[in-house]
Formats: structure tokens, C-alpha cells, sequence
């Protein structure tokens, strides 16, 4: 079990470092609605960056977790804001429909990692 809290938080902290050297990938992808957009996407990538290393120490992983679960629910609404036929970016639909239940297995994926604490 701690060999998948390492990968998570090696995951969590590599994709959060590509917010800085692959913002111009992220921008496309931020909701219209959303004010200020690297400021946003910069702070995720820091955000997925200090979540990542958390989930390294047992002193840190629980809240490090909760934390992670937060943030894949509120990137739920990039998610279903590239739904709308005018945010879709070319993507085909099946693919944008598909990181949905992908979301909620990542978020169910440390959310069964909370008792490694």
C-alpha cells in the first residue's frame, strides 16, 4: 500500500510541476468564466505540487489526501465545461465523457488511501 501513496504523490507533484513547464496546454482548457487563468493554473500546479510531496509523510498524508480529494472535485468543472460543444477544443466527445468516471476513481483512489495514515 505505501508503494501507491508514493506513486500518487509522485504523479500529483510531476503534473503539478507541467503547470509551470506546459501552462500553454492548460490554457485552452480553463473554463471562460474563470477569471485571471495562468494565476489559476500556476496556483493548481502549486497546489498539486505541495499535495503531492504531503502525501510522502505520514505526518502530512491525511490532510494531504482530503486535500487532493477537494481539488479533483472542484476540477470537476474543467471536466464538465469541456462537455459544451463550444469548449470541446476538438476533442472527441467520448474522450471528454471518459475523465469523468476517471475523475471519481482518482478521487476514490485516495480516498481508500486515508487509512494508510
Amino acid at each position: 500500500m505505501v508503494f501507491q501513496l508514493y506513486l500518487m504523490g509522485a504523479v500529483y507533484s510531476v503534473l503539478g510541476i507541467f503547470h509551470f513547464t506546459k501552462t500553454g496546454f492548460y490554457r485552452p482548457l480553463m473554463p471562460k468564466f474563470l477569471p485571471n487563468h495562468d494565476f489559476l493554473i500556476y496556483l493548481s500546479g502549486i497546489v498539486e505540487i505541495v499535495l503531492g510531496i504531503g502525501v510522502f509523510f505520514i505526518v502530512t498524508r491525511r490532510y494531504a489526501l482530503w486535500g487532493i480529494i477537494a481539488m479533483l472535485t472542484i476540477f470537476l468543472i474543467v471536466h464538465v465545461n469541456m462537455l459544451y460543444p463550444e469548449n470541446q477544443l476538438g476533442i472527441q466527445p467520448w474522450k471528454l465523457w471518459l475523465r469523468i468516471p476517471i475523475q471519481f476513481i482518482l478521487i476514490y483512489w485516495a480516498y481508500s488511501n486515508l487509512n494508510q495514515t
